[in-house]
């Protein structure tokens, strides 16, 4: 077993460290009222996954679409619906979602408080499809 860590899997990859006044938020065409900021991807040498911070402002809603690949979810704050499938969730704080690549899915957030949640998704493009 080597000492050196050239054999490793992340020989190369330079740790990021990036600061939450350097995130910058975007509004997301599709809905209003949901806003994204990416926190980390490949443009900060993330090699295989996109770390992004969404926002879902109170009364907002996400329409029903699908995505070309999988989501991890972790929600943050607020509590929200989350359709996946043809089942809905209420979700808070500390839960977790998975939602399988090409599976519908929508928000909703029928509070008066906003949501946030933390979603990875793998680099590379993502086809996203409304659904009528």
């Amino acid at each position: 077993m080597s000492d050196t860590t050239d054999d490793a899997p992340t020989a190369g990859l330079a740790p990021v460290v990036k600061r939450g006044d350097e995130i910058d938020y975007e509004a997301v065409d599709a809905a209003d009222g949901l806003r994204k900021g990416v926190l980390l991807d490949a443009s900060d040498g993330a090699p295989n996954f996109a770390m992004r911070r969404f926002e879902l402002a109170a009364g907002a809603a996400v329409p029903r679409h699908t995505n070309a690949v999988e989501h991890e979810q972790y929600v943050l704050a607020g509590e929200y619906v989350v359709g996946i499938g043809e089942e809905e969730h209420v979700v808070g704080p500390g839960d977790a979602l998975l939602i399988p690549a090409g599976v519908e899915h929508w928000y909703r957030n029928e509070s008066e408080e906003p949501g946030a949640f933390v979603c990875a998704v793998p680099n590379g493009d993502d086809e996203i499809e409304l659904v009528e």
